[in-house]
């Protein structure tokens, strides 16, 4: 339900979830470009879900509110704003960490919400909502063409399927090159790290890499990062919560139920927050731990043939 609160740009709107009669959380939706904007797209919180313990507000619940902000084109000329299908993705992909934060059930502030958790299993969520975005009947629903009012042609879709799939593989290969090259120089000690980091790329280009670069490419010296971006040994994580969502959404791709399979990813995923381990969650929905297929399917290989 849309509020009318104070904003910082007329272009802000903000939005309240209700359910059964009371609020769940709300959120502050920026989501055109502008000058003097920072670029890029971002979910962040304002306030986080917490049970007043002392002061006045003793036993009270203070609901959580997030900042959903995007740069996307805006409206021009009186007509409404055409989003194109990677800003769906984009939109999407901010808005599932929105409802991790937004639908958490935790009342300890630390590890409610999207606090605490894990930073290789925080983009769960939000990679689960961009499978929406692959699906037809999902585009169907919110496509139009500018002028006559036509759908998305399945023709179209069944092509940009097809561009997302491209040289999938080569990608995949080329991640767990980083991935497996951060994990193991951090694995260095601090002076081992600095002097054999070239033997350990080639180690593990040997080891995985479908084409070898020359032997003048010096990657690692850009590679930010791992270095000043906050993914020491971390990089993996990339590709972990792609595992995750993958497998995650393939749940639903078998449920017979789609209502209570719904409802148990919100109860064991999205409303726990850091209160446990991810595993921990993630086999609570799933009943096992996680498996590649579904992100290997995904990714339009044939799973059954391999």
């Amino acid at each position: 339900i849309e509020k009318t609160v104070p904003v910082w740009h007329p272009d802000v709107r903000y939005f309240e979830l209700e359910k059964g009669g009371s609020i769940i959380g709300g959120v502050y939706m920026d989501l055109y470009a502008r000058e003097g904007k920072r670029g890029g797209a971002w979910m962040n919180d304002y306030r986080g879900r917490r049970r007043f313990v002392s002061g006045s507000r003793i036993g009270q619940t203070q609901t959580p509110v997030a900042y959903l902000v995007c740069n996307f084109t805006p409206p021009v000329g009186g007509k409404e704003s055409r989003l194109s299908h990677d800003e769906i993705i984009t939109l999407f992909h901010e808005t599932g960490h929105g409802l991790h934060h937004l639908l958490t059930q935790v009342d300890e502030l630390g590890v409610s919400g999207i606090n605490g958790v894990e930073w290789d299993a925080v983009e769960l969520p939000s990679q689960f909502m961009e499978n929406f975005t692959w699906e037809y009947d999902v585009l169907a629903e919110m496509s139009s063409h500018e002028d006559n009012g036509a759908v998305l042609p399945r023709g179209l879709f069944d092509k940009m399927v097809a561009a997302k799939n491209f040289q999938r593989g080569m990608f995949l290969v080329r991640q767990m090159e980083f991935a497996l090259f951060d994990m193991l120089i951090y694995s260095q000690s601090d002076k081992g790290r600095l002097k054999e980091w070239p033997q350990v790329l080639e180690n593990v280009r040997k080891e995985v890499a479908v084409v070898q670069p020359p032997a003048y490419n010096r990657f690692a010296l850009s590679f930010g990062h791992i270095f000043a971006g906050g993914y020491a040994a971390g990089y993996y994580s990339y590709a972990w919560a792609e595992v995750l969502s993958a497998d995650a959404y393939a749940a639903f791709e078998e449920s017979g139920d789609i209502k209570a399979t719904g409802k148990r990813f919100w109860m064991e995923i999205l409303a726990v927050g850091g209160s446990r381990s991810a595993m921990e969650s993630f086999k609570a929905f799933r009943g096992r731990e996680p498996q590649i297929d579904a992100l290997l399917r995904h990714s339009g290989f044939d799973v059954e043939a391999a």
